[in-house]
């Protein structure tokens, strides 16, 4: 199975190198035969890479450890579940997995395209998307091969970290590479209109889905990633502005510019030059994130320490960016344009606004991320920037953000009057102005978190008030009730409701981050079994320890009481776990979770005694972050369902 593999991997390599030969040789000739034999050299690389995916999953489920790979991410005892995350929990399988996921959605390209065989700008897709397929397969097959062998038999492999034990890590790291990898595509368009000269709206239109689809893919990656820290490291948090997790916030932010503005260019067919520029910086901001992970020049608990990839990956980076760079100065005339945003007062300005303040998080979260790099390059010393720094930074654009949010359905395309304004902002504006009021009357007096809380709000009132006016008027036109309006309303025009519901999502996470983040109570104590620890209004009593083993680790639980009032609430269990293999034990965290706060404990020690290390905190509304990134993720969904209406 290991020779399978390593030929597998040198097959897909050779039918991508061969596909791209094909193609520009049947673009060169204007052949057409040629160029579908390059598109049958993909389907090939395509069915290689599958098998050389299997062969590496049949090799942890065997557990062949005389591959050092699997010896590196696996052990006998380890669960049947978690041998099969190991394929992606080391660089050289994530690598593998990334090509063969990238071999899958060429295929899929390749489908979508089969009643459009004499289209001028697929061949140069496919060349594109060949390309950097080729790169990463190139990587595997020279440079890191996951199925080089050890020159020794271990009789057990070295286990998974303890910390990747956990649900979260089945599927934050594959879904954060499906968005990650998904962006080549509407890359690999772009890129081919302008060699072609086809810049007007048919690409955009070609990769819409496949915008959204990357971006909820790139959400519900970093969702995950924030949920696993939440449960498994015990720090009580869900973000620290760690470099891998901006590597992956970066482009999220920067591709939902992008969808912005390509909404502008398929309404009004302005905006040519942002959104190549922005697709073109998406794709490469996604590249930089897996060379952040991969080059070990920063620290990280994500990362893969040092792996002698990031001079590849950066030369493969330069090449893009040159080659992006050239054809947007060749391709400058075919961007022009005779529309152009018309008014301030208009939503073309807000998202081109809206677009500005994501840009500037981009780049503020990109510089901080990168300081010590540059710091250690300038002055020869490598200095970090923390948590402060990037919320001192990002509140007040993240805060504009939000305020755009909620103004944007209430302005009209092209220019909006006065009066329309004044009617439509003054509900809103007079709702977030009592919920202001009430948060200030409720002792919230920061100024963040108010307005945090004020905006949220705003935001909110815009988009129920548009939705309610719409039944309202869909209800005289048909007579239906107002829950069969809604309904029908909300599935008819999915594509503009579902991107209210992802700014209804966004307002709900605002609020949770804000309340989490401010008025966070924390507390620590040793107790023994009998004794008590409390929080502000609650109080935690030791009530029972016990050891046992499950799976391939010993468990010691301390059983705790929840009381509120002097009424026993609830009960939570704290554990400390010994995996084997692992040189240090691990921290669960225990969780109870409501619609107003989280109570949040870990226990970080055990005394001789069985006496209990404890911490706790509470978080108020940490939930409402769950629940708003759940909204986002459903809205985009509902925004991409297609439409069964036929083309006149």
């Amino acid at each position: 199975m290991i020779t399978f593999g390593i030929l597998s991997q040198i097959a897909a390599l050779f039918f991508t190198l061969l596909s791209m030969g094909l193609l520009l040789s049947g673009l060169g000739r204007n052949n057409v035969r040629l160029v579908q034999a390059g598109k049958r050299g993909l389907l090939s690389a395509m069915a290689a890479t599958t098998l050389a995916s299997i062969a590496l999953l049949s090799l942890f489920l065997t557990d062949s450890f005389q591959v050092e790979y699997v010896a590196s991410y696996s052990d006998r005892a380890l669960p049947l579940f978690y041998k099969i995350t190991a394929f992606w929990a080391g660089q050289k399988g994530s690598l593998l997995f990334w090509a063969w996921v990238l071999s899958l959605f060429i295929g899929m390209v390749i489908f979508n395209n089969r009643k459009e065989p004499d289209n001028r700008n697929t061949p140069y897709v496919y060349l594109v998307l060949a390309g950097t397929l080729s790169f990463f397969l190139f990587l595997l097959c020279a440079v890191s091969n996951p199925f080089d062998t050890l020159n020794f038999l271990p009789r057990d492999g070295q286990g998974l970290n303890p910390m990747l034990q956990n649900p979260g890590m089945i599927f934050h790291p594959p879904i954060l590479f499906f968005g990650y990898i998904g962006f080549t595509v509407p890359y690999a368009y772009a890129i081919a209109a302008m060699i072609t000269g086809n810049t007007g709206v048919d690409w955009i239109r070609k990769t819409r889905v496949w915008n959204v689809l990357s971006w909820i893919f790139l959400s519900i990656g970093i969702i995950l990633g924030g949920q696993w820290a939440y449960v498994e490291l015990g720090w009580g948090g869900y973000w620290a502005w760690d470099p891998v997790e901006n590597a992956s916030f970066i482009p999220w932010l920067v591709s939902t510019a992008f969808i912005h503005t390509a909404i502008i260019q398929e309404r009004r067919g302005i905006m040519k030059v942002w959104n190549m520029v922005l697709i073109q910086l998406t794709f490469l901001l996604c590249i930089f994130g897996t060379y952040l992970v991969r080059s070990g020049i920063l620290q990280s608990v994500h990362d893969f320490g040092a792996t002698g990839l990031g001079g590849y990956f950066i030369i493969f980076m330069v090449i893009a960016t040159i080659g992006g760079i050239y054809l947007l100065a060749e391709s400058y005339n075919e961007f022009k344009t005779p529309g152009s945003v018309e008014s301030y007062l208009s939503r073309e300005s807000t998202f081109l606004f809206n677009n500005v303040i994501l840009l500037a998080l981009a780049f503020a979260t990109l510089l901080g991320t990168v300081f010590p790099i540059i710091s250690e390059a300038v002055t020869g010393n490598k200095l970090t920037v923390g948590q402060p720094f990037f919320n001192q930074v990002n509140t007040p654009l993240f805060l504009m953000l939000v305020l755009l949010t909620g103004i944007c359905p209430l302005i009209g395309w092209r220019k909006a009057s006065v009066s329309n304004l004044r009617r439509n902002f003054l509900r809103p504006a007079i709702t977030a102005l009592l919920a202001g009021i009430i948060m200030a009357a409720f002792g919230i007096r920061e100024l963040y978190p108010l307005l945090a809380f004020t905006l949220s709000a705003f935001v909110g009132a815009t988009i129920i008030q548009e939705y309610i006016t719409a039944i309202r008027s869909r209800k005289k036109l048909s007579g239906e009730s107002s829950a069969l309006a809604g309904l029908k309303l909300l599935w008819k025009m999915r594509r503009r409701y579902g991107g209210h519901i992802v700014h209804f999502g966004l307002a709900m996470m605002v609020v949770g981050i804000a309340a989490s983040s401010a008025y966070k109570l924390e507390s620590q104590g040793t107790l023994r079994q009998g004794e008590s620890l409390s929080i502000g209004d609650f109080v935690l009593k030791y009530e029972s320890f016990r050891q046992y083993e499950k799976y391939n680790r010993t468990i010691y639980a301390a059983t705790l009481g929840v009381f509120r009032d002097g009424t026993r609430i609830d009960e939570m269990e704290a554990e400390r776990r010994y995996y084997v293999n692992a040189k240090q034990p691990t921290t669960e965290v225990a969780i109870r979770s409501t619609l107003v706060e989280d109570l949040y404990v870990t226990m970080p020690g055990i005394g001789k005694g069985n006496e209990i290390t404890l911490k706790v905190a509470v978080n108020p509304l940490l939930i409402w972050i769950w629940f708003g990134s759940g909204l986002m993720v459903l809205g985009g969904i509902l925004a991409i369902i297609p439409s069964r209406r036929k083309k006149s």
